[in-house]
């Protein structure tokens, strides 16, 4: 397992399972191991509150960071390994075999609201303010796991802050004013991840045709408000293989999740407890 970050570089390694120290491929407890260039400030900075947030956090549904040390110009993270991947492999990758039945799907979104919901239920939420598939990983069992935490910051933020995230998943009002970070601008950034599990299309894609499906949540919006028309947008991949009435309640979720007044969008308890109903 190889694969390039924003500024790292992720590989499969072992350690031993009494001293957590390195041992010989196939022997003792698998681990990802993230390599990141300290070579510019944002890196650092984002290596030191992935390091920060991690070791805070406990919960099922949240990557567990195992031990990291510095080298030089580079710093070492050592995570849980995680077999399957990121959840944007397994929806977009292309691969049939790779095809998330309609159940499986609700397991991801329940699991990764349960993470969010953990991070905004604090004295001091915590905004992730980077949350897509890309960033919800899956185990053995299909359950999710949020990483990448080098973005996150404790809300509500009163002042401007600097507009970052992934394109496509960034509420409309902070990325277009940088205004105040609030939980609400996650919730935005999990309804794109509801329809992304529902039709199975990246939240941007240039390479869409006609140009106007180019924006997933502009395209898809019409389609989701009703049953009869959200079937024409569902995952071709699904087959079919899915409770209507069921899709219809997530559909609904999901735009709740995407008013584009963010007081009107519901907390992320709210969402979990809707999502756990089915």
């Amino acid at each position: 397992m190889s694969k390039l970050g924003a500024f790292g570089h992720f590989s499969k390694g072992w350690i031993d399972e009494n001293t957590l120290t390195a041992s010989e491929p196939g022997f003792g407890t698998p681990v990802t191991v993230e390599k990141w260039s300290a070579g510019g400030h944002q890196a650092i900075k984002e290596c030191f509150l992935e390091i920060n947030y991690l070791n805070l956090f406990r919960h099922p549904n949240i990557v567990k960071l195992i031990g990291h040390c510095s080298k030089e110009n580079y710093m070492i993270l050592v995570y849980e390994f995680i077999p399957k991947g990121s959840l944007d492999r397994h929806l977009f990758g292309g691969s049939h075999d790779q095809t998330l039945p309609w159940v499986t799907r609700i397991k991801v979104a329940v699991g990764a609201a349960r993470a969010l919901a953990f991070l905004h239920d604090n004295e001091n939420p915590i905004v992730h303010r980077n949350f897509n598939t890309a960033d919800i990983l899956l185990d053995g069992e299909f359950n999710a796991k949020l990483c990448n935490f080098g973005l996150a910051m404790k809300g509500p933020m009163g002042n401007r802050t600097e507009v970052m995230g992934t394109c496509g998943y960034a509420a409309p009002e902070y990325f277009a004013t940088g205004r105040r970070l609030t939980t609400k601008y996650d919730v935005y950034s999990f309804g794109v991840v509801l329809v992304d599990l529902l039709t199975g299309r990246k939240s941007v894609d240039g390479n869409s045709w006609p140009i106007n499906e180019c924006n997933l949540v502009h395209w898809a919006t019409p389609y989701l408000r009703r049953k009869k028309t959200l079937s024409r947008i569902m995952d071709p991949k699904l087959e079919g293989q899915f409770p209507h009435k069921a899709a219809f309640a997530v559909a609904t979720i999901a735009l709740q999740c995407l008013r584009q007044i963010p007081e009107q969008r519901p907390s992320m308890a709210k969402v979990l407890v809707s999502l756990e109903q089915l």
